[in-house]
């Protein structure tokens, strides 16, 4: 299917962008998509937010396969598991991915806030935010969009998640390709593509964040239950609060 070129006009508010955009690209499958949004006026103003997990290799590849340039931006919290540093650089030669952008976190608020480096275990959201949040609100500020690979299959309320919607943070579009895709549409296209897949999913890590706030998933457990399991938390925050 060749792809809509979407024409994009600064001064038209975003909530009725988000509404056109909604109504023109819902329901494209994720190549489709992901060519309209990178092709033509919308391209350069939207940036790909990657945490170089379990299933990030299915988006990466859509994306290099419409532009390896697209902006993509990576949380290097620095309590990443070392596999999933390896795995970036892995991908990052395996696609052709050329403007991957490492984020991390400013070394003021590290010393302020978590100085033992124990500030996880008692304050989470707080670990979150200065990790994560911030450093991700900063970056986003040269661009309109951003696009995500949620999924409604990880389940709370992700279940309702829109491919279109607008991020009331930052009050810019965000874009989720891949949420009408199945577990084993994830597999197929892995697989279709012989794409490299995250080293710890074989241990059972299916959604794979910061070391001391990860554990492996259980059988039967939703693909997130092992992110925060000690707490009732299932975001770290650049979503918003329980998306």
């Amino acid at each position: 299917m060749r792809a809509t070129v979407f024409a994009y006009d600064p001064s038209e508010p975003v909530e009725a962008r988000v509404d056109r955009l909604s109504a023109a690209l819902e329901g494209l499958d994720g190549l489709t998509l992901v060519q309209t949004l990178l092709l033509g006026r919308f391209a350069g103003r939207i940036a790909l937010v990657s945490s170089f997990g379990a299933e990030s290799a299915v988006l990466l590849d859509l994306v290099a396969r419409v532009d390896p340039a697209t902006p993509v931006l990576f949380l290097d919290t620095q309590k990443l598991f070392p596999e999933t540093l390896a795995y970036r650089d892995t991908l990052i030669d395996r696609l052709g991915l050329t403007e991957v952008r490492s984020l991390q976190p400013d070394p003021h608020d590290i010393q302020r806030h978590d100085p033992d480096d124990s500030l996880w275990s008692y304050e989470p959201d707080l670990c979150c935010h200065i990790r994560k949040t911030e450093p991700l609100a900063m970056a986003l500020e040269q661009f309109d969009g951003w696009i995500t690979g949620r999924k409604r299959f990880h389940g709370g309320k992700r279940g309702a998640l829109p491919t279109i919607e607008l991020d009331g943070a930052t009050n810019k579009i965000k874009v989720n390709p891949l949420a009408p895709w199945t577990p084993d549409d994830i597999q197929r296209y892995l697989a279709e593509r012989d794409l490299p897949t995250h080293p710890l999913v074989k241990d059972g890590f299916l959604s794979i964040g910061c070391v001391p706030c990860t554990r492996p998933v259980k059988p039967g457990e939703s693909p997130r239950a092992g992110r925060w399991a000690w707490l009732d938390k299932t975001e770290c925050g650049i979503h918003g609060e329980g998306i």
